[in-house]
């Protein structure tokens, strides 16, 4: 009869356990409207800087398996600016980044590995598929990953309780590998363009 009971109650305990290690899924069309990507451009004669605001896409996230990551971000290409209107109509054109065609930039997660604690965050490489102006590369950069349970409120911008999942990475892309006007203006327009990610998901209850 004791054997029994013991073999319940772990049973039970695995249960409870399992479902605790269930994924959480994150929207990341922020309700605040405050996720951005900043990209940056340095060339010898200029430095063009801009932001991109048009964010959505859904992630899914195990706070006790941080690698087992998964989902994509999607930026409305459409959203991107920079403060000079003449780069700004080059930058949605047809020779750079034809917004007509090609109307979003998706990075889709395909892998996490060497998952490290950094203050009371965790850091990934995340390996994923992005895609530009319809060209897709694999590619493997550094996110930090903060998971904050019950923070949702208290953030602001939605009455929901709920969690916030927090992911920030920077890294650098070329833009000829994309087909982004490949060997032109390099002068004005560096071919290495570094991109900083600020994004916040939300898990409502």
């Amino acid at each position: 009869m004791k054997t029994a009971i013991t073999t319940i109650l772990a049973g039970a305990s695995l249960g409870l356990s399992l479902a605790q290690a269930a994924p959480i899924d994150f929207d990341f069309k922020d309700p605040k409207g405050v996720n951005n990507i900043v990209f940056q451009l340095d060339a010898p004669l200029e430095s063009i800087n801009g932001t991109a605001t048009g964010i959505t896409g859904n992630v899914s996230f195990d706070p006790d398996d941080p690698t087992s990551i998964a989902g994509s971000i999607v930026l409305d290409v459409n959203s991107l600016t920079v403060p000079n209107s003449t780069m700004q109509g080059h930058l949605v054109g047809p020779r750079w980044l034809d917004t007509a065609a090609h109307s979003n930039i998706v990075f889709e997660a395909v892998a996490a590995a060497n998952a490290r604690t950094v203050n009371d965050s965790t850091v990934v490489d995340l390996t994923g598929n992005l895609t530009i102006k319809g060209v897709t590369k694999q590619m493997t950069v550094p996110v930090k990953i903060t998971y904050l349970k019950g923070k949702l409120k208290a953030r602001g911008g939605t009455d929901s309780d709920g969690d916030l999942l927090v992911l920030r990475s920077s890294f650098v892309i070329l833009r000829d590998a994309f087909g982004i006007n490949p060997g032109q203006n390099l002068d004005k327009v560096s071919n290495e363009i570094e991109l900083s990610l600020s994004l916040v998901g939300i898990a409502p209850y």
